[in-house]
Formats: C-alpha cells, sequence, structure tokens
C-alpha cells in the first residue's frame, strides 16, 4: 500500500458510519476498506509519527496495523468500535516494537549524553505550524515519554472518551484518568521551558 498521508480531517466519522463500515468489512466488500483507509490513515499516520517520532517507523507500523485490518475482518461481531481498535493495534505494535528494541535503546540512551544530537530535520508536524505557539506544543508533546504522548493525542486530537482510551491503552478507567491527568500536568511545565531547553524523553521508557 503506497498511499499518501494527507492532512488530518477536523471532523470524524460517526459511530454508526463505523458500524456500518464494519459490517460490510466483515461480510468482504473491499469498498469498505477504502472508505476506512480514507478516514483513518493521515489520523492514524499522525498518531505513529506523534507517539515514535520516527517518520520511517511509523509508515511500517501502519503498514502493519492495515494487515491486521484485513486479517481481522471476517472475524468482526456487529458494534465493533472500529476507531478504538485500530488505534489499539497500531500502539501495541509500536509497544512490541519498543521491547524488541529495549536493549539496544539502553545502551543508546547511555551513550546520548556523551555525543551530540542531529538534528533530523522538521517534522511534518513542525513544516505545518501555523504559529508559535503550535510549534511549541508540537516540541513540548515531542518531550514526554510515549505513554503519556498517546494519551494527549486521543483526547485532544482524536476526542476519545474515557473508556475508549482506557481500552485502546489496555488499561482500568481510574488509571487512565491518573494517567491523563499527569500527562496535562506534564504538558503544561514543558510549555513553560524557554524554547530550546527542553527535554529529550528517555528511548528506554516503554513501560505501558
Amino acid at each position: 500500500m503506497s498511499r499518501g498521508h494527507g492532512a488530518a480531517r477536523c471532523v470524524h466519522m460517526d459511530r454508526e458510519t463505523e458500524f456500518a463500515l464494519v459490517r460490510r468489512l466483515a461480510g468482504g466488500d473491499t469498498a469498505a476498506f477504502d472508505a476506512i483507509y480514507d478516514e483513518f490513515r493521515a489520523r492514524l499516520y499522525s498518531f505513529l509519527v506523534r507517539l515514535s517520532r520516527r517518520r520511517d517507523l511509523a509508515e511500517d507500523l501502519l503498514e502493519e496495523t492495515w494487515l491486521r485490518l484485513v486479517e481481522h475482518a471476517g472475524r468482526f461481531k456487529p458494534g465493533v468500535p472500529l476507531g478504538p481498535w485500530l488505534y489499539t493495534v497500531a500502539r501495541n505494535l509500536y509497544f512490541s516494537y519498543c521491547r524488541s528494541r529495549a536493549i539496544e535503546d539502553e545502551r543508546v540512551a547511555g551513550l546520548m549524553g556523551l555525543w551530540p544530537v542531529v538534528a533530523q530535520g522538521p517534522s511534518p508536524f513542525e513544516e505545518a505550524s501555523a504559529s508559535e505557539l503550535e510549534a511549541r506544543l508540537e516540541r513540548a508533546l515531542a518531550a514526554l515519554a510515549p505513554r503519556y504522548r498517546e494519551v494527549l493525542q486521543l483526547s485532544l486530537i482524536e476526542e476519545m472518551t474515557p473508556a475508549e482510551m482506557a481500552q485502546v491503552c489496555g488499561v482500568t478507567p481510574e488509571t487512565l484518568r491518573q494517567r491523563l491527568s499527569r500527562a496535562r500536568a506534564m504538558l503544561v511545565r514543558q510549555l513553560e521551558i524557554p524554547a530550546g531547553r527542553e527535554k529529550r524523553p528517555l528511548m528506554r521508557e516503554v513501560a505501558i
């Protein structure tokens, strides 16, 4: 699949439309997959890029997410919330990748203080930022550990309910509320740090 990743939509698909697409997908309707792809491709890509901070990795994880959707298409039950299911698969793939790289990431994290960081160039989000505030928000979000970045994205960007976010993250609603509260507080603290002095997230932190 070599389709592009356009800008994320502001208006998301309503739940009844999602349910209808799930029914069609389970029945083998290939047009339903195309509709799902068009609705979620940019949103999932944005989620994975912000979570991983690597565009190449986000591309690979997104491709794997679509493959998982195809593999499970015939097993979907009526009423399955498609959005949370896709985000659950995407974030689980990311953390599985992190766990597989944990030893190497620990070694790299230990060396980060010894070598200068080479700039990777602006991300698509930084390039698209229309204001200094948006750029600061992106930098502040990038400075948080993945488990805090994801809950802020699911809440602020995807506008998921607490129950849906808990499902995606694989935690209890109470744990989710605590994590989201802490993430918001950490984001505020990051925004208070002068530009250029934001902390980099620890690469070895992969706790879910």
